[in-house]
């Protein structure tokens, strides 16, 4: 289960990510974090930007609404998502861990 901490800024959650794999997908969960596989190189933060690119088009939601909050350098991050309730997220995550 993915854990997701709520404060005024909006909701966190924990990504793992895997970058220069050979395509890009939610692979899972891992340690209650959202394991995630990305074809950019970890240069000059392309697979921070492929990373949010993934989720937002796998969550149905904007770029704009997401922003990694910690991490930036590391393959363990931490992504914020605004404007949105903790049920819906959790309900979108679900299915996208159903469907991958």
């Amino acid at each position: 289960m993915i854990s997701l901490k709520e404060s005024k800024k909006g909701l966190t959650f924990d990504i793992q990510v895997i970058p220069h794999a050979s395509r890009a997908e939610i692979a899972g969960e891992q340690d209650g974090a959202l394991k995630m596989r990305v074809t950019a190189p970890p240069v000059e933060g392309a697979a921070n930007e492929a990373c949010i690119k993934l989720l937002a088009s796998e969550l149905g939601l904007k770029k704009s609404q997401m922003e990694i909050s910690s991490g930036l350098k590391s393959r363990k991050k931490a992504v914020r998502i605004k404007n949105i309730s903790k049920s819906e997220l959790t309900l979108k995550m679900n299915n996208i861990l159903k469907t991958n």
